[in-house]
């Protein structure tokens, strides 16, 4: 596929090279303050007050189209390049791109459950800062194929950033640019993350965390969503969630304005097919052009369907001749320059607080989000539920979750607490997903219940630190106890071939001549035991037979290796309770010769080894 794409990109080079290249030009635009228009009915959560994700980078604003995102049945994006244009064509996600956002949000939705992270988001978020990692170009391993790299953050219309990576991931040694399809910043991405380490983490499973490859990229934008135990069905964790990321409030309502569009219907298209956006950012000064809200009505395109060039006269924020609003609305009192129409508080608008779009119905609303609790969540006393002593085998699942319930001074159970579950260095026991801390919310019982916990291979005691969020109530110590793996049994040992064992003298059995099969009460008993043994046939006092048929040394090396071999041990059954036994070689001597199979347990098998003497010459 990786290949494929790749010699699709040099054939069609004239066209995919001139896209790249608008984009990379776009990536240099500056990025706007917050502005004040957003609608009173929505007062997100203040901006946070550090360093942006992206650095306070220019973005794309291009707005969701008004058409339905759901394709037509049988209908797909088939040409060569990105596509052009709206409605299903905007909902298509590259292949790799969506796997990406999925995946991220499966592997925080185990280790964050309380979050409810939606893959949705970082999507919107994705087509924002990167028109998902460009349309798509990534290679089959989700690296984008060229570097994505904002505007130097010089201070000039950005944030001052000095070089924190000396080039490393953006290739400037003097001040830092945003980075990769989820565009973070060096400094972001290597630290001020919760552990001091950075956001930069491995999505993709190969050892490295690489801020251009998208499964990396959004797994570390879907752990800063998640950060400070935030809970993205709340809208003011979600708000702050996404001004972190920039500081903005035309940021924030454009990225939810593409996450709702995603919520109604998205489906997936070839890598490197995506819509690119047209417009950026033009400046936190407002718009300069006094063209932003006319040129997003044809995201790009004239109403004839060609690229919009008619000029915008004077920089006033009117509408230049033959682009009156298809709404009837006429510039006069009340107008601002760069704001298109003033806000009419008695006109619906989006459920971001944006104006809908002329020319057509509103864009789909965001789903509703439940509110928060009711019952304040304010936990004065953790108390473990349950049993006293958490137990498992090694490697096996723990039978209970450890669980704890939230109560206030009254003892009355806190439902909406949110409690973290915390494993101790000491063990290799992990909870789903593989990690060591998972933050939950309680129930209306006040009960938090922590995903199944999976035993490791190290066993003993250990602790499980039990912690209120946010909330200063006194920690809890659930124990927990990994046991030994009981050794395998097996009371039955059989071959699975009534075929008789023939050898002339000299010469080998037939390879794989001997496979058994050990069972335990009637099921296959996997991981057992079994020692062979060349005996005599003395059916009072069997002992190790010194001629007749022998294995070879299976550790040995040069002629060690050809000595004869009576006894093989360490050999043990397969997951289905099968053992294929080694070759087996015979020396001079012809007879019927007994294989003598046991177990620990006292399973025993004998198996007839008949040697026949060589034909005369």
């Amino acid at each position: 596929m990786a290949a494929t794409f790749r010699r699709r990109l040099q054939r069609g080079a004239a066209s995919t090279a001139v896209a790249a290249l608008v984009l990379a030009a776009l990536t240099a635009s500056q990025a706007p303050g917050a502005t004040g228009a957003a609608d009173a009915r929505r007062q997100p959560a203040p901006p946070p007050t550090d360093v942006p994700i992206d650095g306070g980078s220019g973005y794309f604003t291009d707005l969701p189209p008004l058409k339905s995102p759901v394709p037509p049945h049988g209908s797909h994006h088939g040409g060569k390049g990105p596509a052009t244009g709206t409605g299903h064509a905007e909902a298509g996600l590259p292949a790799t791109v969506l796997a990406a956002y999925k995946k991220a949000a499966s592997t925080l939705g185990s280790s964050e459950p309380g979050c409810r992270l939606p893959w949705q988001l970082l999507a919107g978020i994705g087509k924002v800062e990167s028109g998902q990692a460009r349309g798509g170009a990534v290679d089959a391993e989700g690296t984008t194929l060229q570097p994505i790299v904002g505007p130097q953050l010089n201070g000039n219309g950005f944030a001052r950033i000095t070089d924190t990576d000396q080039g490393r991931l953006d290739g400037d040694r003097t001040h830092d640019r945003a980075v990769g399809p989820m565009q973070f910043i060096p400094s972001t991405w290597s630290g001020g993350g919760p552990d001091g380490t950075g956001w930069g983490a491995d999505g993709n499973g190969d050892g490295k965390k690489d801020p251009h490859n998208v499964f990396d990229s959004a797994l570390a934008a879907g752990r800063y969503l998640c950060a400070g135990d935030r809970d993205l069905t709340v809208q003011q964790d979600l708000d702050r969630a996404i001004l972190g990321y920039n500081h903005s409030e035309e940021y924030l309502r454009t990225v939810l304005s593409w996450f709702a569009f995603y919520r109604n219907g998205a489906h997936e298209v070839p890598d490197g097919r995506g819509v690119l956006p047209v417009h950026r950012d033009s400046g936190r000064h407002g718009d300069t052009n006094g063209a932003r809200s006319e040129d997003r009505r044809h995201h790009g395109k004239a109403p004839g369907g060609t690229p919009d060039k008619t000029p915008h006269p004077g920089g006033t924020g009117k509408p230049g001749k033959g682009h009156e609003p298809e709404t009837g609305h006429k510039p006069g009192k009340g107008d601002e320059p760069g704001k298109g129409r003033p806000h009419d508080p008695d006109r619906p608008g989006r459920p971001d607080g944006t104006e809908p779009t002329p020319g057509g119905s509103r864009p789909p609303a965001p789903k509703p989000t439940p509110e928060p609790p009711t019952v304040p969540a304010h936990p004065t006393a953790l108390v473990p539920v349950g049993d006293k002593d958490l137990s498992a085998t090694a490697g096996a699942e723990f039978a209970t979750p450890p669980q704890i319930r939230a109560q206030d001074a009254e003892g009355k159970p806190v439902a909406g607490a949110r409690v973290r579950f915390t494993l101790p260095p000491a063990t290799d026991a992990r909870f789903d997903g593989g990690v060591t801390a998972v933050t939950v919310k309680t129930d209306k019982n006040g009960l938090a219940t922590a995903p199944t916990l999976r035993a490791g291979d190290r066993t003993g005691a250990f602790r499980i630190h039990v912690t209120a969020a946010g909330h200063p109530a006194p920690a809890a110590d659930i124990a927990a106890t990994v046991k030994t793996r009981p050794a395998p049994k097996a009371d039955t040992l059989a071959r699975t071939s009534d075929k008789e064992l023939i050898a002339t003298a000299g010469k080998a059995f037939a390879e794989d001549a001997v496979e058994i099969k050990a069972t335990y009460q009637g099921k296959a008993a996997a991981g057992v035991p079994v020692t062979a043994t060349m005996v005599t046939d003395d059916p009072k006092n069997p002992r190790e037979n010194d001629k007749g048929p022998y294995f070879k040394n299976p550790g040995a090396t040069g002629a060690a290796r050809n000595k004869p071999v009576r006894t093989l041990t360490g050999l043990t059954t397969n997951a289905e309770g099968l053992l294929k036994l080694p070759k087996i070689y015979t020396d001079a001597h012809p007879g019927t010769f007994l294989l003598r199979l046991t177990t620990a347990d006292g399973a025993v098998l004998t198996v007839k080894l008949k040697v026949a003497a060589p034909a005369a010459s």
